[in-house]
């Protein structure tokens, strides 16, 4: 049994896996602390508060370990730093990734600094399955120690950084969702589901009384905001920007649609009176037009070169292979669950870099996040601010790049 004394803060979602991290860190001899983030405070579809349930599920949860239970709201935050975010990206047709934000700023930043300052915690946990290079004993040596500001990290003042590791569960490994942590609190993180895998983490739930989360279905959609129709979203904070599906192949007008935002590259585009699926793979800033290719696996939906904006390393900033050589060979996803994809980063003076894809990756979309990898290891991420151009746009003899991808770049330059 670990000795007492030691607090931990765990972020309870009202869901199955941070029930059971609580319950482990329990089990452990900590002194956990449930906390619920109130970060959404609006009605589903169904008239249906979604974030009262949770936090009463939350709430139950610390009713059977027997342990506290408190609330916060990071409403103002989220609107802030996440969800106006999100609106923009979209105004300017990019598409962002909310769920990377959100862990960025409210649950470990607003959360952690939460954590430490007012509840007295020694570390924070949730129930991501991720992994870290330190044991839990480590974690409770760390002590805060504010970083220089500055481009890069000073490389001797951050000694035996904590590394980000997938987790052993590798359908469920969440540490795309967390590729833009800052170290320090990382530090201090504790991911107990980090070996388990989703079928172990569910048996423990049956056997410890914790019925009513392990019935809950999988949480999907925008981080906090759940799943919903999108396009009757999305038209609820911005305004319909009618334009034209053209294909890309004859420059023909294939039909209509009420705005970019509600398109990424890679999507089917529900155009009426076609039998068959057309694809979206570019997006026109001036006009608003959305270029298609009929087929799933048209090459003009495959490119093998992005560019970043300046990389957040989770570890060593930037990795010493990519300050020696200027280039580095790793892997990287733009999805979730998309198979790690071999490719070649090249270091930009500023910061950001050049990712060159082994192979072309169908769907490559401007605002999303290319988070890289090497072996277990995540290195960070970095935000897609421009594409290169598809193998068929060059056949064809078309633009360079779509104006999409050139008005991301200035944005972020």
């Amino acid at each position: 049994m670990v000795r007492t004394g030691r607090r931990v803060a765990c972020a309870l979602s009202g869901g199955v896996d941070s029930a059971v991290a609580a319950l482990l860190l329990s089990r452990r001899g900590y002194q956990v602390t449930g906390v619920f983030m109130k970060n959404w405070d609006s009605l589903d579809e169904h008239g249906v508060c979604s974030a009262d349930r949770d936090c009463e599920d939350a709430y139950k949860v610390c009713k059977v370990l027997d342990i506290p239970f408190h609330q916060v709201s990071y409403v103002k935050e989220y609107w802030n730093q996440v969800f106006s975010d999100f609106l923009s990206e979209y105004e300017k047709g990019r598409t962002p990734n909310p769920d990377i934000v959100c862990n960025k700023h409210i649950k470990f930043h607003s959360f952690f600094h939460y954590a430490m300052d007012s509840l007295g915690a020694d570390a924070i946990a949730t129930g991501h399955y991720a992994r870290t290079s330190q044991e839990d004993e480590e974690v409770f040596l760390q002590k805060y120690q504010k970083r220089p500001e500055g481009l890069f990290r000073d490389r001797f003042e951050v000694r035996n950084a904590v590394r980000l590791l997938q987790g052993a569960d590798r359908v469920k490994d969440q540490t795309f969702f967390l590729s833009q942590v800052s170290q320090d609190a990382l530090r201090r993180t504790i991911f107990p589901l980090g070996s388990l895998t989703k079928t172990f983490v569910k048996k423990l739930a049956a056997e410890n009384g914790l019925h009513h989360v392990l019935q809950k279905k999988e949480s999907m959609g925008i981080c906090f905001i759940g799943k919903r129709n999108f396009e009757s979203f999305i038209l609820e904070y911005l305004q319909p920007r009618p334009g034209k599906f053209i294909s890309i192949e004859d420059g023909s007008v294939l039909g209509t649609h009420k705005g970019w935002f509600l398109f990424t590259l890679g999507q089917r585009a529900k155009i009426g009176g076609l039998k068959d699926p057309w694809f979206v793979v570019e997006k026109d800033a001036l006009t608003g037009d959305i270029f298609v290719a009929p087929g799933r696996d048209h090459p003009a939906l495959y490119r093998d070169l992005l560019r970043t904006n300046r990389v957040h390393w989770l570890a060593e900033e930037p990795p010493a292979p990519l300050v020696r050589d200027k280039m580095m060979e790793c892997n990287f996803r733009i999805r979730h669950q998309m198979a790690l994809a071999p490719c070649v980063l090249t270091l930009n003076q500023d910061g950001t870099v050049w990712v060159t894809s082994v192979k072309p990756v169908r769907g490559l979309t401007p605002g999303q996040f290319a988070v890289f990898y090497k072996g277990d290891e995540c290195l960070g991420s970095g935000k897609i601010v421009r594409l290169g151009p598809s193998a068929y746009t060059l056949q064809r003899g078309k633009r360079a790049a779509p104006p999409a991808t050139r008005e991301a770049e200035d944005a972020e330059s």
